[in-house]
């Protein structure tokens, strides 16, 4: 069965080109030439993958892709022109899955699609899956964050962090390790991306329980720590 991809590009070469390549590898594509056409157009075809490009007129990239999120776990792999650091994270902590620069070679972005889709399709291992601890429930069957009996909205890769974290209670992980096995690919920068989702959960789960804390190992990494009685 065919997957659906929209480009929401407003570059007519690259989109035609994006076009092209995709139909070959079996998708079927189409297209928005603006950040508003392509959240009207998401919400109408519900695609498989969303390749988004940053600089947008009507809503850019990063609008989009919040937009998005607010309601979906589609994969978005966002394009971009931009190569600094901030302009990556910025797009990481909105919720895209990956993060690929032009000019771009195509096989490796095909290559990239495909890492995507097999991390979020359904025989993904962390889908179907809850943890429970002291007043935290962790639900990747609905992607619910539940502290102290509370829906806490939380983005995808924060969710997918939290998880990965706490299927291993007290084992370290590295933040390249991190990097690798939840974002799915070898992030082109520094590993600042991990501290800020990290920050983040904390300030959600902050004073929730004594049995449990998203631990600093200094010089090493984080992990999910608990507590015996």
């Amino acid at each position: 069965m065919s997957r659906t991809a929209l480009v929401i590009e407003d570059d007519v070469n690259i989109a035609d080109l994006l076009r092209i390549y995709l139909e070959k590898d079996g998708f079927t594509v189409r297209i928005a030439g603006n950040g508003g056409t392509g959240v009207s157009m998401f919400e109408e075809l519900h695609p498989d993958l969303v390749l988004l490009d940053v600089m947008l007129p009507v809503m850019d990239g990063w609008a989009v892709c919040s937009t998005i999120r607010q309601n979906s776990k589609t994969p978005i792999i966002m394009l971009t022109a931009k190569e600094e650091l901030n302009d990556k994270v910025q797009g990481l902590n909105l919720g895209a899955d990956d993060y690929i620069t032009k000019p771009f070679e195509v096989r490796e972005l095909l290559a990239r699609i495909h890492a995507v889709l097999r991390r979020t399709d359904g025989d993904s291992p962390s889908e179907g899956k809850i943890l429970r601890f002291d007043k935290l429930e962790i639900n990747m069957e609905s992607f619910e964050l539940i502290v102290d009996g509370k829906k806490i909205d939380t983005p995808p890769k924060e969710m997918a962090l939290l998880y990965h974290l706490a299927s291993s209670p007290n084992r370290v992980y590295t933040r390249n390790q991190l990097l690798d096995e939840v974002w799915g690919f070898d992030y082109p920068g520094d590993s600042r991306t991990v501290d800020v989702h990290i920050k983040r959960l904390r300030e959600k789960l902050k004073g929730v329980s004594e049995k449990w804390e998203l631990a600093t190992v200094w010089s090493m990494g984080y992990k999910f720590a608990t507590k015996t009685e």
